[in-house]
């Protein structure tokens, strides 16, 4: 196994960053040493294709494309998804202030990753878009009944607009590509927010309404956020705002102030698999599993269906089962499919149900009992043998904020996957 640094062209030295590099690339040559050779099978786990559903919903993704950071790979995208499950109360909230004639002009949507924020955010713009203002001149003619559901038609003009990425009243700003590498902006720029002032004063061909929706306003740096306040603060005639969140504390306090929050939930199992089969994913035996590992999030859920993140994880804990004496030729086994080209989506994945695994072994050795359902075969047996007390489960707590914080920090500077898997497995095992 070749271990090597990825160093990004037309890049400036830096020597503190190659300095850093150097020290890894001992520190990783000595795990080499303490581990056997490894094998040169590769892991089906890390290495398989994406499963049909997935490779049928969306193009394969180049080297050189970028992917959109608001959908997961596989499923729809949230402006094609219909049905917004076990979210009634956010949607009736909305509706209810429409109908009264009491519109916020701007709308902050919060909840944990993947509960159907983006979705409802889509139905929300297509909605306004399609449906006649109750407070218009039309009301005292006898115009339409009051709306009773955010749901249009598919075959409204509108939907048909959204569907094609053209309709002249919506804007979605997310994150995107950079221009001279193609590879997606860890954050959303000055320049995508001011660009809204044109498309705000640019009239309307019906007179009616703009919608803006923000994915995600946490991926705005400081001087995004502070030119979007300057549009709260002065809000342009019939203009919407929808602000999508994971961490609203992470905000300006006075762009929170200025929105009308919607707190979305997490999704209890029979949801879970409910809104997995609406998104065309099977969850098989395993929704129990997939379900216990998502935190009722149906977008993590997908992630993992269509990643084979059952099968990581099952992998994760077959290695911690080996402990105190780890599995040398399974971990490098391991480590060479994640650093195999095109494995960097379940790269990442490896590390999030690393994060997940030790927390549930620090959870087990806090309550003194493993979870009540298991996520992967002998779960319970395993955490129940290496977190067997509150000093072991704050052992667990504190080398998956280190470790795993050190594997981010190296993601970020591109150091090999291969290394960073090693590393970190090797910290899990000197904790045991």
């Amino acid at each position: 196994m070749l271990l090597k640094f990825t160093q990004q062209p037309n890049t400036t030295p830096c020597p503190r960053l190659d300095e850093e590099r150097d020290n890894y690339e001992c520190h990783c040559a000595q795990i080499l040493v303490n581990f056997a050779k490894p094998p040169t099978s590769r892991n089906p786990i890390l290495c398989a294709p994406f499963p049909p559903a997935a490779r049928g919903a969306t193009p394969a993704i180049m080297a050189d494309e970028a992917p959109d950071p608001t959908r997961v790979p596989g499923a729809p995208h949230p402006r094609e998804t219909q049905l917004l499950i076990g979210q009634e109360q956010a949607e009736a909230a909305f509706l209810d202030a429409f109908t009264s004639g009491r519109l916020h002009h701007a709308w902050m949507l919060t909840g944990p990753r993947g509960v159907g924020k983006a979705t409802l955010a889509w139905k929300m713009a297509q909605f306004l878009l399609a449906t006649p203002d109750p407070a218009g001149d039309d009301d005292m003619f006898g115009g339409p009944p009051a709306p009773t559901a955010l749901d249009i038609s598919p075959d409204h003009p509108v939907a048909h607009r959204i569907a094609a990425g053209a309709e002249p009243g919506l804007v979605s700003v997310t994150r995107t590509p950079n221009e001279k590498t193609g590879r997606m902006r860890d954050k959303i720029g000055v320049d995508d927010i001011r660009k809204l002032a044109g498309f705000f004063q640019m009239s309307s061909a019906d007179g009616g309404r703009r919608v803006v929706i923000v994915d995600a306003a946490d991926d705005m740096n400081v001087q995004a956020a502070n030119a979007l306040l300057k549009m709260l603060e002065e809000p342009p005639e019939r203009a919407t705002l929808i602000l999508i969140t994971h961490q609203p504390s992470g905000l300006l306090p006075t762009i929170r102030s200025r929105c009308r929050t919607l707190r979305l939930n997490t999704l209890n199992g029979p949801q879970m698999e409910q809104a997995m089969q609406n998104a065309g994913v099977d969850p098989g035996p395993g929704g129990s599993a997939l379900s216990e590992l998502s935190g009722g999030s149906v977008g993590e859920a997908l992630r993992l269906s269509l990643l084979g993140g059952l099968e990581i994880y099952n992998e994760i804990i077959g290695l911690l089962g080996t402990l105190p004496q780890m599995d040398r030729a399974r971990t490098l086994r391991l480590a060479e499919a994640a650093a195999q080209r095109g494995a960097e989506e379940k790269l990442d994945l490896l590390f999030t149900l690393l994060e997940i695994a030790l927390s549930r072994l620090a959870r087990t050795g806090a309550t003194g009992a493993p979870p009540q359902t298991e996520a992967a075969r002998g779960e319970a047996e395993v955490l129940s043998r290496l977190s067997g007390s509150a000093h072991q489960g704050r052992a667990w707590a504190d080398i998956s904020h280190s470790a795993l914080a050190r594997a981010r920090h190296g993601r970020a500077v591109n150091l090999d996957p291969a290394a960073l898997v090693l590393d970190t497995m090797f910290k899990i095992q000197s904790t045991a």
